[in-house]
């Protein structure tokens, strides 16, 4: 490993993708590449000064509000979605839910985790029963379905971007008599609409976005005059960066996140044009890391399915390749927010009141 890694940065680079996509290079090898390159991005993320750093964010800020709510719209549902729900099902736990999940204990299972984030949602949210309930970005119900269970006479919408999530929604919500769930197949960044809810979520949907102030005035204007608005994304503790497929190395961008952001832990503090904050919340990124490295377990435990699910979506040729794929984001995602004892990149909470 050591001579692989004096070897020029962008061959090294180039060497392992090609051994990668070949299935030939070990999960300890993957693992230890990713962690160079998280130091990496946190040399170049890290200024020599905290007046530098505060400078640096400001202008993060100020250059998000010069550019659309979103770009390149179509690529990330492509990136994450060509593969069927079959896929998810079989990798992640019973709620469906794709982010981060609460670990409370060492003993917590993975469909355990999932439930102890959705009740987190709920409690953080102050939602009560009877509420008018948004759900931006609901993915496969997950905070949905949740929500329609414990509280029966909430109305909840879920905005998705993908057909195939609203079919599966559909098909649990007939399946288990749920009645009180109604699917939009949108994109947020282009999206309105004359209606108004007790209370918003959005989970895991900011980091594909850009204009914040734009998107949270939108947002502002579905919001009941005592509604809130609560927000999760995944960031990192101090700056902020776009996903760019720039380099060799932008790997994650180019399969699973172009056009993506990066967000800091308090980015949309700067963004109150709209909204003002009623509380901020951190969660230590070790939940994320062990809610992939459960993900990768269940993939490895399945792969014999999930061999003829990649042959399917990616031809024959390209199966061995994708798998490789899958697996190693999960591996990535894991090395991220583990890094540093997952003191780095971590996931935020934000509590919203409407202005």
């Amino acid at each position: 490993m050591e001579s692989i890694v004096q070897m020029p940065y962008d061959a090294t680079v180039r060497l392992m993708l090609a051994s990668h996509e070949r299935n030939l290079l070990p999960d300890v090898v993957i693992r230890r590449l990713t962690r160079l390159l998280l130091a990496s991005r946190l040399r170049s993320g890290y200024k020599p000064s905290a007046e530098l750093q505060l400078s640096d964010l400001l202008h993060f800020a100020h250059t998000l509000r010069e550019m659309p709510i979103a770009i390149k719209t179509e690529r990330p549902k492509s990136q994450h979605y060509e593969v069927p729900t079959s896929f998810f099902k079989l990798v992640l736990g019973k709620h469906l839910k794709y982010s981060c999940c609460f670990f409370s204990d060492k003993s917590s299972t993975l469909e355990d985790a999932e439930k102890a984030m959705l009740e987190l949602y709920c409690e953080r949210s102050q939602i009560k029963d009877g509420h008018t309930v948004l759900d931006v970005g609901c993915g496969w119900g997950s905070l949905a379905f949740y929500i329609a269970k414990k509280y029966p006479n909430c109305q909840i919408t879920g905005i998705c971007n993908s057909v195939t999530q609203k079919a599966y929604i559909e098909e649990q919500c007939r399946d288990l008599q749920v009645q009180n769930v109604d699917i939009i197949v949108a994109d947020i960044s282009t999206f309105d609409m004359e209606a108004s809810y007790d209370r918003i979520f959005s989970i895991e949907m900011f980091e594909h976005m850009k204009n914040y102030r734009d998107l949270l005035k939108k947002i502002s204007r579905w919001m009941k005059p005592d509604g809130l608005l609560f927000v999760y994304y995944f960031c990192h503790k101090t700056f902020a960066y776009h996903f760019e497929d720039v380099n060799e190395d932008d790997w994650i961008t180019r399969y699973f996140f172009d056009g993506g952001t990066m967000p800091s832990a308090n980015l949309l503090l700067y963004f109150q044009d709209d909204v003002s904050i009623a509380d901020h919340w951190l969660i230590n990124g070790k939940h994320y890391a062990q809610t992939s490295e459960e993900w990768l377990k269940r993939m490895d435990k399945n792969l014999n399915s999930v061999k003829p699910m990649m042959e399917t979506t990616y031809g024959k040729d390209s199966a061995v390749k994708w798998t490789v794929y899958w697996r190693t984001f999960f591996i990535a995602v894991a090395e991220l927010f583990g890094y540093n004892n997952g003191e780095e990149w971590m996931v935020s909470h934000f509590l919203f009141r409407k202005k």
